[in-house]
C-alpha cells in the first residue's frame, strides 16, 4: 500500500486490557492484508509471570518490550511493508518509543466503559488478570490532539471500527 517515495503506514491499536485492541486490529488486517503483530507475544517471560501474579509492570519492565516492538516495525518500515500492531501503549513516552519504528505511525486508541473492559477480561483466557485493569487505567495517558491518531469506542463492532480507521487514514470511501 506504499507509493514510491512515501512512508508506509504503521497502525498501532492501543488501550487498556479488554478494550478490544487485537480484535479491532485483526478486523483491519483482514481487510488490508498487512503484517500483524500481537504486542503480548513480544513480552519477555518475566513480564508475563509478573502480570500473571497480579503485579503491574513498571516503566523499566516495559522498556525492552517496547524496544522490540519498535524494532519489529522498523524492520517492516525498511522493507516498505505496512504493519498493524496491538499494544497497550498506555503512556505518551511509550508511544514515542513505538514511533521510532516507522515514519507514519498512527495510533487507534480504543477507550470506553470500564465495565465493558472488565466483562471482556472475565470472559477470556489471558495472563492479565482483571485485578490489574485499575492500574492500567491509572497509568493511561489518552492520545493527545498533537499525536497522529484517533479515539474509537470499543463498544462498536470490529467491522465498524475497521471502517472508521480506514476512512480516517484515507484507505476507504
Amino acid at each position: 500500500m506504499s507509493t514510491e517515495g512515501q512512508p508506509v503506514w504503521h497502525l498501532v491499536f492501543m488501550g487498556v486490557s479488554g478494550s478490544g485492541k487485537s480484535t479491532a486490529a485483526l478486523a483491519v488486517q483482514e481487510r488490508l492484508g498487512w503484517e500483524f503483530a500481537e504486542g503480548d507475544d513480544f513480552h519477555p517471560a518475566a513480564n508475563i509471570e509478573k502480570m500473571s501474579a497480579g503485579y503491574p509492570l513498571t516503566d523499566a519492565d516495559r522498556e525492552p518490550w517496547l524496544a522490540s516492538l519498535a524494532a519489529w516495525t522498523r524492520t517492516h518500515e525498511d522493507a516498505g511493508t505496512p504493519t498493524i500492531l496491538s499494544c497497550s501503549a498506555l503512556k505518551r513516552v511509550y508511544r514515542d518509543v513505538l514511533r521510532t519504528g516507522g515514519e507514519r505511525t498512527f495510533f487507534v486508541h480504543l477507550h470506553g466503559d470500564k465495565g465493558l473492559m472488565l466483562e471482556r477480561m472475565g470472559s477470556r483466557e489471558h495472563f492479565m488478570p482483571s485485578s490489574l485493569l485499575e492500574s492500567q487505567l491509572d497509568a493511561l495517558e489518552p492520545i493527545q490532539p498533537d499525536e497522529d491518531g484517533m479515539l474509537v469506542d470499543p463498544a462498536d463492532a470490529p467491522a465498524e471500527i475497521a471502517g472508521q480507521v480506514l476512512r480516517r487514514i484515507g484507505l476507504a470511501g
